[in-house]
């Protein structure tokens, strides 16, 4: 850490009232690292100051030996962000850090009016911070004039990228004056960012704090397996027991955010949702509540996963596994900020628990992997808190003494202690019943089955009944949250449930013949509860094991050899017969076909030897020699219709016959001795 001293001095005063001592790594980086002047790529994780770091890396440029900037005209320095919410909150930072500069800063993002914003152009500002789609708006209608621009930030520019911005990036660089400074701030540097640098950026000093072997420091990562079904339960349980000043919730989906934030709200929680399909107005208003402390729980999309600061923000909860390093190392910056510690929670569904390692494992990250608080756990720990509250241990005033003591004349000590107790437990959400995993769940598979493909069927109960269930290994069906499942499906209790034996598409699981009855009746009413999933009774019998599925590789018939087709009672036995006194006639095997077609294996082709011997249905037909047979002779010259005229034989040319259609342009002659119509209707007339 390095003191203030370093800092421009109209900065160090506001970074005084701040309560800065000391800054923070990438914010020393930029002063003494690099040149006062110099294009900076600079990569640090997220929560590590970089807002104020690339301030401070803006003072020698926008203030020089000055410590007032004087009037605003056209803006000096320009901030893209790649989301408002991030926009706004670098605008809030400059703000509070060049306020002794005199500086005037104005936003531009999507969402907002732009005539407000064009009117707050007019009046000049020194610093404009944009998401790049309204900036290109404004440079585009001759709003924004960038002709006294300075330097140019990137904040987060390796996210412009990936959400599409790569266009409008390049047509604000463009329009920008070439003598600017370009400062570029990414987390991480791929092969984009690195192309764009090089064509926009000068002799660029690249900086980096990012420790590859040391990911998020103050951040406690745990893992907790869950059944798919008790996902919403177990997230409830979590934020129950961390009881946290401020949480944030990600989901990957709109309808995801839409429903848990339902589903928090009905439980008491106070709870806001931030997602893109709310209006900029809603978006802000649901981080102000967060920030003045009128909300405890944001449940959000991975919008807010990007430079998002929430002050005492001490626990994020993975409802929805993030897709890959980025996002998780993203989201979960969104705790442990400037040296504050923090929690990071993933909801692992059974199903996916390789995919949850496999992120972990590339971000370098180390979770601990432990079951989802219980009803019972939740109960412990709001037990040690009341005992621990700091109401217990005030120091009371004389008129909090006197209530006291009239309460005290009205009701026992152990009235009030209940009255107290119930009083604070009133104002909490209930914890949620979910399944207590044993070690040996969290470990993996049952070790009793090599992979859990067991063909064997051995049950657990002398009387036990059989069902099947619509799961298997395809569907990456596992004993440890398949059990819960039944469990709630059929009402009963684990202690009821024999063997679970899993195969390619279904599985079967064994009930106590003394449950299995009813067991079947609370499953044909109410079903598994799930989606596509469905239970069966395989045997009412008690007792009786059934067979595994054909699929399933179960009791296999030996396939040495094609089945034998069974022989007619009358049918003479071939085979126990020596070949010379078989029955069977020899007959000739291809004799015919071979004379013609030559050995086995070669078919006659097209261009073969003629010469050599054919089967007569081979042949092609010669079409005119039979057309002469069937004439008798030569067949004379078809000729044209009109042709015999002109060679002088007895032939006529070709006329219609009489009464036929006449040829076109023609009346046709009305028949004799046949009435008009006109004479046909006066007849009629006259009868």
């Amino acid at each position: 850490m390095t003191e203030l001293t370093s800092v421009a001095p109209a900065l160090q005063a506001a970074l005084a009232k701040r309560g800065y001592e000391s800054l923070t790594p990438v914010q020393e980086s930029v002063l003494t690292d690099a040149p006062p002047e110099a294009d900076l790529l600079v990569s640090a994780q997220t929560g590590s100051g970089k807002t104020v770091a690339f301030g401070l890396a803006l003072a020698p440029t926008l203030l020089g030996e000055d410590e007032h900037l004087g009037q605003a005209t056209a803006p000096i320095a320009l901030a893209i962000a790649p989301t408002r919410e991030l926009a706004l909150q670098v605008k809030e930072e400059l703000t509070w850090l060049y306020a002794d500069a005199g500086a005037v800063t104005t936003s531009c993002v999507g969402g907002m009016d732009p005539r407000t914003e064009r009117r707050a152009l007019e009046r000049g500002a020194h610093i404009v911070v944009g998401t790049p789609g309204r900036l290109r708006d404004h440079i585009e209608r001759g709003a924004l004039d960038l002709s006294e621009l300075k330097a140019v930030v990137l904040d987060e520019a390796d996210e412009m990228l990936d959400m599409g911005f790569r266009e409008d990036l390049e047509f604000i660089l463009d329009a920008a004056p070439a003598d600017r400074r370009t400062l570029m701030f990414s987390a991480t540097v791929p092969r984009p960012i690195a192309e764009l640098a090089k064509r926009f950026q000068k002799d660029a000093v690249r900086l980096s704090t990012i420790n590859a072997r040391e990911q998020h420091v103050d951040i406690d990562y745990v893992a907790h397996p869950v059944a798919p079904n008790e996902r919403e339960n177990a997230l409830i349980n979590v934020l129950r027991l961390h009881d946290s000043e401020k949480a944030i919730v990600f989901c990957s989906t709109r309808e995801a955010v839409s429903r848990l934030t339902s589903r928090l709200a009905n439980r008491g929680f106070s709870i806001v949702s931030l997602s893109g399909e709310l209006s900029q107005e809603q978006r802000s208003s649901a981080l102000a509540a967060m920030k003045d402390g009128r909300a405890r729980v944001c449940v959000a999309t991975d919008v807010a996963a990007r430079g998002i600061d929430l002050p005492n923000l001490d626990l994020v909860i993975h409802a929805d596994l993030p897709t890959g390093k980025a996002a998780l190392l993203h989201r979960s910056g969104r705790t442990g900020r400037a040296g504050r510690k923090g929690t990071c929670v993933l909801m692992v569904p059974f199903p996916r628990r390789r995919q949850a390692e496999r992120v972990l494992h590339f971000a370098g990250i180390t979770a601990t992997w432990k079951g989802a608080p219980t009803a019972d756990d939740i109960r412990a720990k709001d037990k040690e808190r009341l005992l621990a509250d700091p109401a217990l241990t005030v120091e009371l005033e004389e008129e909090d003494r006197a209530l006291a003591a009239e309460l005290l004349a009205l009701h026992s000590a152990e009235q009030l202690a209940a009255a107290f107790v119930k009083l604070r437990q009133s104002r909490l959400p209930a914890p949620e019943d979910v399944s207590d995993l044993d070690e040996s769940s969290l470990r993996g598979r049952d070790a009793g089955s090599k992979g859990g493909r067991s063909a064997e069927i051995t049950g657990k109960f002398e009387d036990g009944i059989w069902f099947s269930l619509s799961l298997g290994h395809r569907q990456r069906a596992e004993p440890r949250w398949i059990l819960p499942m039944i469990c709630r499906s059929g009402h009963v209790t684990k202690k009821e449930v024999g063997a679970i034996k899993i195969f390619q598409n279904e599985l079967y699981f064994e009930i106590a013949g003394s449950h299995g009855q009813r067991f079947n009746e609370v499953v044909k009413r109410d079903g598994t509860g799930e989606e596509n999933v469905t239970i069966t009774l395989l045997d009412a019998r008690g007792g009786k094991v059934p067979s595994p599925p054909k699929e399933s590789g179960g009791f296999r018939r030996d396939r040495s050899g094609p089945p034998k087709r069974r022989p007619r009672g009358d049918a003479p036995d071939y085979e126990s017969m020596g070949r010379e006194d078989s029955l069977k006639p020899d007959r000739p095997k291809r004799a015919f076909k071979d004379k013609f077609d030559g050995p086995r294996g070669k078919k006659r082709r097209h261009g073969d030897d003629e010469a050599a011997p054919h089967h007569p249905a081979y042949e092609p037909l010669d079409m005119k020699a039979l057309a002469r047979d069937l004439d008798g002779g030569e067949r004379p010259p078809r000729k044209g219709r009109n042709a015999g005229a002109d060679e002088g034989d007895n032939r006529k040319p070709r006329s219609r016959p009489a009464g036929a259609n006449p040829a076109p342009g023609k009346k046709k002659p009305a028949k004799k001795n046949k009435p008009s119509r006109s004479e046909r209707k006066a007849a009629k007339a006259n009868k």
